[in-house]
């Protein structure tokens, strides 16, 4: 898949970019599945370049969320499509979960790894929390109010390390880096130890599996807020009817129900089956 497939006319400014791209429309859920799979089972550029197209508002609003690292935006966004393309290339249709959902682990690994290349910062602990550390640091810094240019005041220090839980010193130590520049990517990971592994080693792993765990764990959160919404459309008794048959571990039976709602087993059985109607028509209108 070309890099420029998604690139539309971003040198001609940012604004005329976002305006344009938005002139794409969105995909239902049938219409995403039948063109990925064209794309997969044919190698459908045609099909591909409607993918990525109808999602490039959603990189785009990504990329926006990382502004402030002192890089050109319309950069990031470039680097926001090409992560995009990576997902389109690599989307499997039957895993069950929609394109955005994948797309946006992808997305975010893309332009991390650039931010992370431009800055070449030297890792000095475990890869997860140095990232961390790293993307969250000025966020944390603007909402607590905390805009020295120098090192940072020591209950600042201490409020951000409780927050991402991380050690204090490399609080200090990731801040001085942000403020006073940046140190080779080629640098060891520990200075000084025996590891001779360096930060660029450990930008990315692009094992699939990470990006397919991330997707499904978004989906299955996106299920349960659906599913929390959807239950509002429930009087008390179909709720509590409905959470003791389908989503207790140990679901009580229809006596105990019974003996709980003080009504007959049938008519147990009928608030269920009620509930559950409602429930799906509930979420069908969502979708």
């Amino acid at each position: 898949m070309s890099r420029n497939l998604a690139l539309t006319n971003i040198n001609g400014g940012l604004s005329n970019y976002l305006e344009e791209i938005k002139k794409f429309p969105m995909l239902t859920w049938e219409e995403e599945y039948n063109l990925a799979k064209r794309w997969v089972e044919n190698g459908s550029t045609t099909s591909a370049h409607k993918l990525v197209t109808s999602h490039l508002r959603l990189a785009a609003k990504i990329a926006m969320g990382y502004r402030g690292y002192g890089l050109p935006i319309s950069e990031v966004v470039s680097e926001a499509n090409v992560g995009l393309m990576q997902a389109v290339k690599r989307f499997d249709p039957e895993k069950g979960f929609r394109l955005a959902t994948y797309a946006m682990w992808w997305i975010k690994a893309n332009i991390q790894e650039y931010i992370l290349k431009s800055w070449s910062l030297v890792k000095m602990g475990t890869t997860s929390s140095q990232k961390k550390l790293f993307f969250n640091l000025k966020k944390i810094k603007n909402k607590i109010g905390a805009f020295e240019d120098g090192d940072l005041l020591p209950e600042n220090v201490e409020n951000i390390a409780n927050q991402l839980n991380v050690d204090q010193e490399e609080v200090i130590s990731m801040n001085r880096r942000m403020v006073g520049g940046d140190v080779s990517l080629n640098a060891t990971i520990n200075t000084d130890g025996d590891s001779h592994e360096e930060w660029q080693s450990l930008l990315r792993d692009y094992n699939e599996d990470h990006a397919e765990d991330f997707a499904r764990q978004d989906e299955i959160n996106d299920r349960r807020k659906i599913l929390i919404n959807a239950l509002k459309v429930l009087n008390e008794r179909e709720k509590s009817i409905l959470l003791d048959r389908r989503l207790r571990e140990q679901p009580l039976t229809l006596e105990q129900l019974s003996e709980k709602h003080k009504v007959s087993r049938e008519r147990v059985r009928q608030i269920e089956s009620r509930a559950v109607e409602k429930l799906q028509n509930q979420v069908s209108s969502i979708h």
